[in-house]
């Protein structure tokens, strides 16, 4: 496929993956809120859901957040009575964050989310899975893209 300029707008991968991320968690506002759960909350109850426990330094990797962008969610997390926060008795630096009951039995109402939206999106699993894969796929490149960008020389 030959791109007639390679700067149109349309063009741009970059382009196309904010305006789908955008209309995506757009889409899981009204799905959410039922739940009570911004969008960046419930990535964090999800991951919390996996794997129980987690330190806030865990967490944010899993997120692929700075701590301290993770650390104001799951202050807002806590006082809705969802996880709770404790400092380790081994560690006094490493902050755990844990489900509370109410965040457990929270789960159970979060499991139609998946099967809604696939329904809001009007998009099959299968399609969904693959879109997923080539995501992962691309973040991967991305992350591992640490050369810098040529630059032009002005002589």
């Amino acid at each position: 496929m030959k791109i007639d300029d390679p700067l149109a707008l349309e063009h741009q991968v970059c382009f196309a993956l904010a305006v789908a991320s955008r209309s995506v968690v757009a889409a899981y506002r009204p799905v959410l809120e039922p739940l009570g759960l911004s969008h960046p909350q419930y990535l964090v109850m999800l991951a919390l859901w996996g794997t129980d426990g987690l330190s806030l330094k865990d967490l944010s990797a899993a997120l692929h957040l700075e701590p301290a962008t993770a650390s104001p969610l799951v202050k807002r997390l806590e006082a809705l009575g969802l996880v709770a926060r404790e400092r380790s008795t081994s560690d006094e630096r490493t902050l755990t964050i844990s489900l509370t009951d109410a965040g457990r039995k929270l789960r159970s109402r979060a499991l139609d989310v998946p099967a809604t939206m696939l329904q809001r999106l009007g998009m099959s699993a299968a399609e969904l899975v693959e879109a997923n894969a080539f995501l992962h796929r691309m973040i991967t490149a991305a992350q591992q893209s640490t050369e810098p960008a040529p630059t032009r020389s002005t002589e």
